[in-house]
């Protein structure tokens, strides 16, 4: 199952685009999305050359074309199939290029495409069934051909020991600011609760004592 799908520039790693995700399929998606801005950044020192590269990383595999200095990554499951992988990352590369292909040299800032989200939601549908028979054909297509792609770790590729490092501190501190957030957010609520209807049960305790001074004297 496709994971992740995000493209960018290969002579800057600036993002253009990326598959928006809600993040329930994988608690570390942000990981994730960071050893793959390492691997554009590695890439736009044309630290890889490799037009075609399968990549471990965990429990998925980073699969990445670069064709018009434009590199589509995508991750998936380590059980999905190669081939319907850089099958579904040709079908987003013919139709970027076709939509966007005289903007991409002159995009100045991130995700400059990120409408091109609509087009990744829609083929990924397409690609989430192995079963269905447009898989099928894809699968035996013998003229579409992967055995020859290069398979590396991520390790390998980044360079690791710090580089992974500083992206699992980057990742733990992201999850603990949105802890924070999220308690600070439960604070605000609670304290807005309150003052809202504070005043209520205060008139309502003034009018119950009332009641019952009235009673007693009654």
């Amino acid at each position: 199952m496709v994971k992740l799908t995000m493209i960018a520039r290969v002579t800057d790693g600036l993002p253009l685009a990326e598959g928006l995700d809600d993040g329930r399929d994988q608690k570390d998606i942000e990981f994730y999305k960071q050893q793959a801005k390492l691997l554009f950044k590695n890439l736009s020192k044309g630290q890889n050359e490799a037009s075609r590269m399968s990549i471990e990383t965990g429990p998925y595999f980073f699969h990445y074309i670069i064709e018009g200095r434009v590199c589509y990554l995508t991750m998936c499951d380590r059980s999905y199939p190669k081939k319907l992988a850089f099958q579904y990352l040709e079908d987003l590369k013919n139709e970027f290029e076709r939509v966007n292909g005289n903007q991409i040299e002159t995009a100045a800032r991130p995700y400059a495409f990120i409408k091109f989200d609509t087009f990744i939601q829609k083929t990924k549908k397409l690609y989430l069934d192995t079963r269905t028979q447009r898989n099928l054909a894809k699968l035996n297509d013998e003229l579409y051909e992967v055995h020859q792609i290069m398979t590396r770790n991520v390790q390998e590729v980044l360079g690791v020991g710090e580089k992974l490092d500083q992206v699992s501190e980057l990742s733990s501190r992201l999850t603990s600011e949105s802890r924070i957030y999220a308690d600070k957010a439960r604070d605000l609520n609670r304290q807005a609760l309150i003052r809202k209807w504070a005043p209520v049960a205060v008139v309502l305790g003034v009018v119950m004592l009332l009641f019952w001074v009235k009673k007693k004297i009654w």
